[in-house]
This record gives structure tokens, C-alpha cells and sequence, in this order.
């Protein structure tokens, strides 16, 4: 009776299966081509995560000893860190924290011992502290442009080999560190869950970008060098005025620690609780992107092509049910990267640029945007499942 039962059911299954489960349920060797099919939400779904745990096992064989020695590579820029391991969570849980040394223009050896003192200065209740050195020693060594790509290897490399949650990941700095935070937050802050400032200068950072970052600055008040104290300050109250005209955007803390120099005694550390309640949204219904001297060519679920990112241009994208306004410096070529956790995927999408009508209708979920998703961006909680591209 078991058997006639088993029978039935394999070939009821067999009948029943989708060209997706079946090509799912093959080896990686044996699948061949990906079948050109519309997939429903709970396929998308199945699928991004096989395939986003396959592209994380791949990765964690691939990155092993880079880990393992804690040095990445790229080009010509080696960024070597050490790091802290703190209380106990489940892989796919733990949380990342990046602490930028300060330092700058000098000799090796005082930047050496800026990053020495730098992986003692915060205690975690639960996560992996890394503190990286600086490939050079200049006073903008943390913005430069080739620390972009750095820091995401870096953060690909723990989600991949060390059970890092991609949700939980934060980013702070002291002093040259913090004036690479006011750089970098606002360049990266699709990759963190909060990032948090010491005792650094703003320069010419742009706060727009940091719409969904929560943000955090401490500065001693007597802190006057470069008028980091008065900067830093009058940051703060920007922040105050962009927080109070978009609502649920802007989430911040500012310390101004009256009477105290540039080392602050460790005050600013009340900086790792108030980090630690955040979790990144990766699908934020409303995406301010401003391009930084350093550019780059996706934030959150928008791109664009990489010839078309210009120094200065401004892209603000809201979502309203299942429209989607673009308004700003909106190029050809720009391409929404959607998920449902964004817009119902199984109703009509329209798409707005500058208030001229661009796209209505249908965004099929695909196998082969989920398969360019993971391969561009091995983070599956950012996977799209469709695409709308404007020309």
C-alpha cells in the first residue's frame, strides 16, 4: 500500500513540478540553461534563496584565506584588519562592526599605532568588532576612492564566511577615522544598519544620502581643531531640520561633550547601544542619492549605468503603492531592481520621471534577474526579482 501511495504521489509531483523546481532540484553541474519562465512569488522566493545560500557557499571557499590571514587585496591596495569576536549568535545572525583608526598624513608607524588602540576603544554586547588599517597614511586615507570596493569585499567576505546578518552591519571611526565615516555613510549607506562618528570633519559630506542611515556624531566641545567642534555641531542641527521635514527619515544623535578635547573618554561610546537596536531596510520606499566625488552606479534598488554617474547629481526615488516617481538628475538607462518586499509584483507598476508617465505595466519576476542579482550582488536580502529598465 506505501509503495502504490509513493508511486501516485511521484508521479503526481512530476506532473505538478514547475521547469524551476526541476531545474532547482538538479545539481549546480547538471542544470544547464535557466528556463525562460515567469515565476510567482513563492518560486522568486525559493529560488533567491538556493541559489543566494549556493552563491555564499561558493564565496566562503573562494575568500577562505583572505579571512583566514585578515588582508584583502584589490589592485594594488592591500587593507589588513584585526578583530574582536563578542557574545554568541546563530550564523546568518551576528553583526559586523567596522571601526575606522585615526591618523592620517605621517609616518607608518603613528598610523600603526592609531589602528592598535583602535580595536580596544569599543566593547559589544553580541557581534564581530574589525579593526581595518588604512592601506596609506594621508589624512583622507578612508575616502579615498579605492575604499569603496575594500569595504564591500570586506563585508561580502564576513556575510560569506563568518554568518554575518548583511542587515546588521555598522561602520564608525574616531578622529581620521570619523572624517572617513562623514564620507563614506553617505557613499555606502545602502550597505549598513546605522553608522556612528567620533571626533571627525564633515568636509564637504552630503547629509541627503543618510535618509534611511541612522546616524550618530560625538564631538567634544572643546574640540576646536579645524572647528571640528562647531562643524560637527551645525551638522546636527542639519540633520534636526531634514529630520523634522521628511518624516520616518533622518533617525540621529548628536553628543556635544561640553569642556571636553578631542579625545572624549571615552563618552562617545554610549554610540554602540544606540547603533545596535538599528537593522538595515534594504527595500526603503523613499531613496535619496546623491553622487559624492567617488561615484557609484546602484543605491538601494536604483541604477544606473556607470558611464552615466556624474559628480553633484540627485536622484529621489518614492514609492506610493505601486508607483514609483523618479525626480532629479534621472539618466537613460536607469534601472529599477524590484522586489515585493518594494511593490506587489503580481499588479501593474507605473513609473514617473520628473512627472512624465515612462513605464505602466507588468514587472515579471525572473529566474535570470535573480541569478544577475546574486552574481552583481551576493546579498540576498537586496535580490531583485524583476527589473524595470527606462530608456
Amino acid at each position: 500500500m506505501r509503495t502504490f501511495l509513493a508511486a501516485v504521489f511521484l508521479a503526481t509531483s512530476s506532473v505538478w513540478a514547475s521547469p524551476i523546481s526541476e531545474w532547482m532540484a538538479k545539481a549546480p553541474a547538471e542544470r544547464g540553461p535557466v528556463p525562460d519562465v515567469a515565476l510567482t512569488k513563492e518560486e522568486a522566493g525559493e529560488l533567491r534563496d538556493q541559489l543566494g545560500t549556493e552563491v555564499l557557499a561558493d564565496l566562503a571557499s573562494q575568500r577562505a584565506d583572505e579571512v583566514k590571514n585578515m588582508s584583502i587585496t584589490i589592485g594594488d591596495k592591500t587593507m589588513k584588519w584585526l578583530e574582536k569576536e563578542f557574545g554568541h549568535a546563530a550564523a546568518g545572525k551576528r553583526s559586523l562592526w567596522i571601526s575606522l583608526h585615526g591618523g592620517g598624513t605621517g609616518p607608518a608607524a603613528m598610523n600603526d599605532q592609531q589602528w592598535q588602540n583602535q580595536i580596544r576603544l569599543y566593547k559589544l554586547k553580541e557581534g564581530i568588532y574589525i579593526a581595518p588599517r588604512a592601506p596609506d597614511n594621508a589624512w583622507n586615507m578612508w575616502h579615498l576612492g579605492y575604499m569603496d570596493p575594500l569595504f564591500d569585499r570586506l563585508i561580502t567576505d564576513m556575510i560569506a564566511t563568518r554568518g554575518v546578518d548583511p542587515n546588521r552591519v555598522f561602520i564608525m571611526g574616531y578622529s581620521a577615522g570619523g572624517d572617513g565615516v562623514w564620507q563614506l555613510a553617505p557613499r555606502l549607506a545602502d550597505r549598513f544598519a546605522a553608522a556612528a562618528m567620533m571626533a571627525g570633519h564633515p568636509g564637504d559630506a552630503s547629509l541627503l544620502p543618510l535618509r534611511n542611515l541612522p546616524f550618530a556624531i560625538f564631538v567634544g566641545g572643546n574640540d576646536a581643531a579645524y572647528n571640528r567642534n562647531k562643524l560637527d555641531e551645525e551638522k546636527g542641527k542639519e540633520l534636526d531640520e531634514l529630520e523634522k521635514a521628511d518624516e520616518g527619515g533622518y533617525e540621529h544623535m548628536v553628543r556635544v561633550y561640553k569642556g571636553l578635547p578631542h579625545w572624549m573618554n571615552g563618552k562617545d561610546a554610549e554610540a554602540v547601544p544606540w547603533m545596535a537596536k538599528h537593522t538595515r531596510n534594504p527595500w526603503p520606499k523613499k531613496v535619496i542619492w546623491v553622487q559624492d566625488d567617488v561615484t557609484h552606479d546602484r543605491f538601494y534598488w536604483l541604477e544606473i549605468p556607470a558611464d552615466k554617474a556624474k559628480v553633484g547629481e540627485k536622484i529621489i526615488a518614492t514609492v506610493s503603492g505601486n508607483t514609483i516617481a523618479l525626480e532629479g538628475d534621472v539618466p537613460a538607462g536607469c534601472k529599477l531592481n524590484l522586489s515585493d518586499a518594494l511593490v506587489d509584483l503580481d499588479a501593474e507598476v507605473t513609473v514617473t520621471v520628473n512627472g512624465k508617465s515612462k513605464f505602466s505595466g507588468m514587472a515579471k519576476r525572473t529566474p535570470e534577474t535573480i541569478i544577475h542579482s546574486l552574481k552583481n550582488l551576493p546579498d540576498p536580502s537586496r535580490c531583485a526579482f524583476a527589473v524595470v529598465q527606462l530608456n
